[in-house]
């Protein structure tokens, strides 16, 4: 173990001594056991700029989602090096999304309400004043512990854990069970059949919360607490500060922090976050499935309990043994677990891929609770002769509870969820630092974005079971064209295609493309795999067979060059211009201003109001492409201004914004390709627009944006008032999830003052802070109905923004106030 990093005090020695002799000579129930701890108080860097920008965090945890959320697991062998008790500051952590900031614990308030004869709302300190006090040990496990492995055989919804989603202390805290017969808590027949929880932290679809069973929380052998320390301290602000839930066996997704309501009800939690996360769907759904046919609201498909799970975490992964050592054996060692409160027998360990297994030796520190229940986790060694190593390929462990085991194989699933396969360490030969014989290893995967593994290499994990997506369905038919064949179809009254080696006439998909038709006939008479594949889903792909007219032949011609036209305009809808990043600055955390360079200096962009282009390049060697609307245009020349956020990788979206993320990682000079213009908005001139094509009259805009979604009405808006003569009214409301991701806003509130009677301008955000003098929340009725025009024939409402705002927030509340579908539109 390398000495304690900055900020941090160690209370074990240099040479932590974690072997099960260790282990086996505490009593972890003396008063005068003191657990371990590894006291941070320094903001880490990468916080700053944050939600979380005032969490104390220890620097060695592996952050898997980026700086933000905050979801983190240490190095395997740290917290096993501590042995059986955990320090807090590397307790792994799995949060959804900022941490709310209580800072006064005793007077935070949990309400108990429902089915219940004394709802009360009940202080912190009333709970400790009230109600029997306990202390007991407890591992918990994120379902998604071993994710990574299973998203090396396909990429889930998931983000990817380690083995170290798993972590042990002793939590001090209240039964459930007391509070519960403190309100009078109803009976089964009268409504009483669930136990709902919601915590503070305010996520976008909602506060997390979940249910869990009467029973199980009425059970006193089942030890469900409201904890209010950790390991003797208060609990810190990642971990649930205040107060949470802990339910002993459980997943971790089931014990809510910073806890604020229980409600006892009839039905299960109609929570988001209960029926859309801690689920094992069967290998062959996937996203769609899913959605589609109900998946999501299933029973059988949810997870409570803990499966059984183990992993060797010694050999370390790269760890060289030297065979000129005297030492003639090795010591292998690892943790395991299981739920439901049943003991594990034992651990068993194979040289030879399962044919044969031998015991390992057990540690189990914990004394049995009720009934000789066990919520604790355990510790195994294994000892072999350094030759037997030299003779085998891998080390697997496998944990037993009762007369069951782990599997084999893994078990894909579209969550990730519950990965317990055999847990395999290869082993190869090498050579020590000093040129002697020795043996490495090499685990399986290394958590979240840090490299190596045998499975990252080796592509995935054998015998898994894989869902992959379908093969076209669509058989050859025969036909095969060129790609001069191709290239004579490139208009919207006759357009063809070819993606991965087939041609497609999707000249009648055109007007019920979902994007829009120019969105295809971009790409008219070309080959546009990479653009069609990066912009389409697997649902969009299966669309396209049914314009299939046969296949792509390109041993037969090139496609001709297409010749430029001699005018300096920069944009071209029949091919990609690179350009090279000139100037990057940063406005905030996440946002992010680029200058890009057109090929000369009296090159105007040639792009409409209204339109947009494409922008494309390649992130971890995929090709991505998006479109984008500048915020600037033919007013200047010699170069083109973008304004975007930086999507980092997070619980929701694991691997984060492709793009954004391909942008923020350019270096000046770096270049990307950019192609169009495409769109279906077009500004012609005071009170004309051209819309899908047809000529469109309006001297009033109501503009809806949200996030990134303000660009485009950002670019009508600045050449609406830089027209004197221009008397077109524009209303914007500017929807962001807080103050400060609201972007361009100093250019929005400059339009605003110097054009009060043309540019009515309001914001509404999720989270305010301070004195925020406009809306809070989703864009509603109420806010349209203030901040916008009345529906008239004049009147045109443009929407930009995520998908769920434009059909839940936009378009209903836009019908209210008397707008017809052909008086919206989306750019």
């Amino acid at each position: 173990m390398p000495p304690a990093g900055p900020g941090i005090q160690s209370s074990k020695p240099e040479k932590p001594n974690a072997s099960l002799a260790s282990i086996k000579g505490h009593d972890y129930y003396k008063d005068t056991f003191v657990p371990p701890s590894e006291v941070v108080t320094e903001i880490d860097a990468r916080d700053k700029g944050t939600p979380d920008d005032w969490v104390p965090r220890h620097p060695e945890l592996v952050r898997l989602t980026g700086r933000h959320p905050f979801n983190v697991e240490p190095p395997v062998w740290r917290i096993k090096d501590h042995g059986f008790i955990s320090p807090n500051e590397l307790h792994y952590v799995r949060n959804h999304g900022a941490v709310p900031r209580i800072t006064d614990g005793a007077s935070h308030k949990v309400r108990v309400g429902g089915a219940v004869d004394k709802p009360l709302e009940m202080t912190l300190e009333y709970i400790k004043a009230t109600f029997q006090e306990i202390t007991i040990p407890v591992t918990l496990v994120c379902a998604g512990n071993r994710r990574k492995e299973e998203n090396m055989i396909k990429q889930g919804l998931g983000f990817s854990w380690g083995p170290a989603a798993v972590s042990n202390a002793m939590w001090t805290g209240v039964w459930v069970k007391d509070i519960l017969e403190h309100v009078g808590i109803k009976s089964f027949e009268e409504g009483g059949k669930h136990v709902c929880f919601v915590g503070a932290d305010k996520l976008p679809n909602g506060y997390y919360g979940t249910s869990i069973r009467r029973e199980v929380c009425m059970d006193e052998t089942a030890d469900v607490l409201l904890a209010y320390k950790m390991n003797g301290k208060e609990l810190s602000p990642d971990h649930g500060y205040p107060i949470r839930l802990i339910v002993p066996g459980y997943i971790g997704g089931r014990m809510i922090k910073w806890l604020t309501d229980i409600e006892v009800t009839d039905l299960e939690s109609d929570n988001h976050y209960h029926y859309f996360d801690n689920r094992v769907l069967p290998s062959q759904v996937d996203a769609e499935k899913a959605v589609a046919e109900g998946w999501w609201y299933k029973p059988p498909y949810i997870i409570n309990e803990l499966n059984i799970n183990s992993a060797i975490v010694y050999p370390r992964h790269d760890e060289v043994v030297s065979l000129t050592s005297p030492e003639t054996t090795y010591t292998v060692s690892g943790y395991a677990y299981g739920g439901g409160g049943i003991a594990l027998t034992r651990v068993e360990v194979s040289l030879d891929d399962g044919k044969t297994w031998e015991l390992a030796e057990l540690s189990t520190p914990e004394k049995p609770r009720h009934m000789g229940r066990y919520w604790c986790w355990v510790f195994w060694e294994f000892k072999v002769d350094v030759l037997r190593l030299m003779k085998c390929e891998e080390i697997v462990c496998r944990a037993w509870q009762g007369q069951n085991t782990q599997p084999q194989n893994i078990t894909w699933n579209l969550l990730g969820m519950m990965n317990n396969c055999w847990f395999r360490c290869k082993v190869h030969p090498t050579r020590d630092d000093r040129g002697a014989l020795a043996l490495t290893f090499e685990h399986p995967t290394m958590p979240g974005p840090q490299p190596g593994g045998w499975m990252v290499k080796g592509g995935g994990g054998g015998g898994g079971v894989v869902a992959k997506a379908p093969p076209p369905k669509t058989p050859s038919n025969g036909k095969s064209f060129n790609l001069k064949d191709v290239q004579k179809h490139d208009n919207e009254d006759d357009c063809w295609i070819a993606v991965d080696g087939k041609v497609y006439d999707v000249t009648d998909f055109l007007d019920d493309h979902p994007g829009g038709g120019e969105s295809i006939t971009i790409s008219a008479g070309q080959d546009s795999s990479e653009e069609f594949n990066a912009l389409h889903s697997d649902k969009a792909r299966a669309m396209l067979e049914d314009y299939y007219i046969g296949d792509l032949d390109s041993s037969v011609a090139k496609p001709e060059k297409i010749v430029e036209e001699e005018q300096l305009v920069a944009l071209n809808t029949r091919q990609k211009l690179a350009v090279p990043l000139i100037e990057k600055e940063v406005l905030s955390h996440d946002s992010r201003r680029f200058r890009f360079e057109l090929p000369t200096k009296d090159h105007k962009l040639g792009l409409p109001i209204g339109k947009h282009f494409f922008v494309s390049g390649k992130w971890n060697g995929e090709f991505v492409m998006r479109p984008y609307t500048p915020v600037t245009g033919d007013e200047v020349s010699g170069y083109v201004d973008l304004v975007i956020k930086v999507y980092t990788p997070n619980d929701r979206f694991p691997k984060g914004g492709k793009m954004s993320q391909m942008l923020d990682a350019l270096d000046i000079g770096d270049t990307i390709d950019i192609k169009g213009p495409v769109g279906e908005i077009v500004y012609l001139e005071p009170g004309q627009f051209l819309i899908k094509g047809k000529p469109r009259n309006a001297n009033k805009l109501a503009m809806l944006a949200g996030g990134t979604g303000i660009t485009p009405m950002y670019q009508v808006i600045k050449a609406v008032l830089s027209d004197p003569a221009d008397t077109t009214l524009c209303s914007l409301i500017y929807a962001n999830q807080t103050e400060e991701d609201i972007l361009l806003r100093d250019e929005l509130d400059a339009l605003a003052k110097a054009n009060p009677d043309r540019f009515k301008l309001w914001y509404t955000i999720d989270r305010p802070s301070g004195d925020w003098k406009y809306d809070k929340g989703f864009i509603s009725k109420e806010m349209c109905e203030a901040h916008l025009p009345e529906a008239s024939p004049e009147t045109i409402a443009f929407m930009c923004g995520p998908p769920a705002m434009i059909k839940f927030a936009c378009i209903p509340n836009l019908a209210k106030i008397g707008y017809g579908k052909d008086d919206y539109i989306s750019f």
